[in-house]
């Protein structure tokens, strides 16, 4: 739970003006700019220092978006919710349990990604909101941590779930979750939302299988990127995966799609097909 302190800084940051971030490809060239329906104003500069809009737009259905940020490090947290902790009998952790995805993995949003031909076993999904930070992040307070988060995006963490245990002598987290495609994110980083309020949907080929909220996490955003903080140093559009909770589960049908939808943020989509 947050404590009083910070969760006045929460609401503060929410306050302030919010925005939708994109990245994407225009004419042989990418750009970056804000969507407001289906425009996006294009902007110079960079996203995370200082961004101007140039005055120019260009609509939505004429670009293809890109993940939008280019994060230097992926960090993915495990046993970050209460109901998912409960439910597999598993003790809440007394600090951040994560791994480090490679930053390969990326896949924009409508991006179809393909089964692994190395890999013939159990494919999962697993719905999350995604922390993309803003600037150089190091040894920094919770109550402070707000100032170093630039927004908030949807994630789609695939794994590839029977490599982790297929060595008993070592536990494969990485290259079970680091294959090219398995890091979707987008389609937005949404700027000035309160993270406490927000829920994660996901759908699997249009059967809703995930539906759990922000506020049941066991480390909060702000706590997370505090931890995180005084383990290594976060750089501009790094980006947390917060961890998933109830409903994940294996990708079955020659060809799926999956849907991660955060209100505020919108619905980042994928295609996973089965033939490599």
């Amino acid at each position: 739970m947050l404590n009083a302190t910070l969760r006045q800084a929460v609401q503060t940051e929410s306050s302030q003006a919010s925005a939708h971030w994109v990245r994407f490809a225009y004419a042989d060239r990418d750009g970056f700019g804000t969507l407001t329906g289906e425009t996006i104003a294009i902007h110079s500069g960079d996203m995370f220092a200082g961004a101007q809009p140039t005055g120019k737009t260009v609509p939505l259905d004429e670009v293809t978006l890109l993940a939008p940020s280019t994060p230097s490090k992926i960090i993915a947290l495990w046993n970050n919710f209460h109901a998912l902790a409960g439910k597999l009998a598993m003790p809440v952790p007394p600090e951040p349990l994560y791994l480090l995805k490679a930053p390969s993995c990326v896949a924009a949003p409508g991006f179809t990604v393909r089964r692994p031909p190395s890999y013939a076993g159990k494919v999962v999904y697993e719905g999350e909101l995604g922390i993309v930070i803003g600037r150089n992040c190091s040894r920094v307070s919770p109550q402070a941590a707000g100032e170093f988060i630039f927004g908030y995006t949807c994630v789609n963490d695939i794994t590839a779930q029977d490599l982790i245990a297929a060595d008993p002598t070592f536990p494969q987290w990485v290259r079970a979750k680091s294959f090219d495609g398995f890091g979707p994110f987008g389609p937005v980083v949404a700027t000035g939302l309160d993270p406490w309020e927000l829920t994660v949907r996901t759908l699997l080929n249009g059967q809703e299988r995930q539906n759990y909220p922000v506020a049941d996490m066991i480390f909060q955003p702000h706590e997370l990127v505090s931890r995180l903080s005084h383990d290594m140093t976060l750089l501009p559009g790094d980006l947390i995966c917060c961890g998933t909770s109830l409903g994940v589960g294996t990708i079955k049908d020659p060809v799926n799609t999956i849907e991660v939808t955060i209100e505020g943020i919108g619905t980042l989509a994928n295609a996973f097909v089965q033939d490599g």
